[in-house]
């Protein structure tokens, strides 16, 4: 959780300055909670592979990386 807190400032920081536009940002989390998601079952942290993939679309439906409304 502590790197996924450290990526996700770093992430504001860049939107805040205009180097990454939100839907690159909305881009990456979502690539990165797919990976996650679809590790395959037999692995040996498969649970925390879907425990970050459910965090990672948390924030995505929060809102809370780029400081937009929470999607509904």
């Amino acid at each position: 959780m502590a790197a996924l807190s450290i990526c996700e400032a770093l992430m504001l920081a860049l939107n805040d300055a205009h180097i990454l536009p939100e839907t690159e940002i909305l881009g990456i989390l979502e690539d990165a909670a797919d990976v996650h998601g679809n590790i395959d079952k037999a692995d040996a942290n498969f649970a925390d592979h879907q425990a970050v993939a459910i965090l990672i679309r948390k924030i995505i439906s929060g809102g809370n990386s780029v400081r937009r409304s929470p999607v509904l």
